[in-house]
């Protein structure tokens, strides 16, 4: 299916400050590759879809936003807590050295996986899990990323996260930016959004 060109103008381009390196993730990453047959003609309008197991692919324009926000770069090694559809894991493998992604729906993490496969992804680790908690075992990460909301960070992720990295996280439907160094953290407010609930 073609990308139509109003996607990336007025939906991709406009959310991540027309980035070329994002836009063009968006160009290899088709997200008609990541919604179910019934929502092919839709795939590449500005909505949330369901993929099942009470769970969405998130509005490209949000994906495009915290992908911006996360200020991925060729070297980073890079945790998602909440693999989903595999759509934002999928963006950023081509914006990042390689990517660990958790999701705690089994059959969720298999499908993305396939699907990621099918897209010549080899840059990505898969493990089903506990999001809160991370993925210690490749600590730290230059960068986090977490697409469900809760109501506070976890002080896992925290931990995992580089001094020098940055998370984006939503918590209370209000985006987080979180920046680690070694005198701290600093937390700065992105856009409202809306998410699946982050479950532990």
């Amino acid at each position: 299916m073609k990308i139509p060109e109003k996607y990336i103008k007025e939906i991709v381009g406009p959310n991540c400050n027309f980035d070329e390196r994002i836009i063009e993730a968006f160009l290899n990453c088709p997200r008609s590759r990541f919604v179910d047959e019934a929502f092919q003609r839709i795939a590449f309008e500005d909505n949330a879809l369901p993929i099942g197991y009470g769970q969405t692919i998130s509005k490209p324009s949000t994906v495009a936003y915290m992908t911006y926000l996360l200020k991925p770069s060729e070297n980073d090694k890079v945790l998602e807590i909440g693999t989903g559809s595999g759509f934002q894991c999928g963006i950023l493998s081509f914006l990042s050295e390689m990517v660990y992604t958790v999701e705690r729906i089994p059959q969720l993490s298999y499908k993305a996986s396939l699907t990621l496969k099918r897209l010549h992804r080899k840059n990505i680790k898969f493990k089903v899990d506990n999001g809160h908690i991370g993925w210690n075992e490749y600590a730290p990460y230059d960068k986090i990323i977490v697409t469900a909301s809760g109501d506070s960070i976890p002080e896992d992720l925290l931990n995992q996260l580089a001094i020098g990295g940055r998370m984006v996280i939503p918590v209370k439907d209000r985006i987080k930016i979180v920046e680690k160094d070694e005198q701290g953290i600093k937390t700065t407010d992105g856009y409202n959004c809306r998410f699946v609930e982050f479950v532990k």
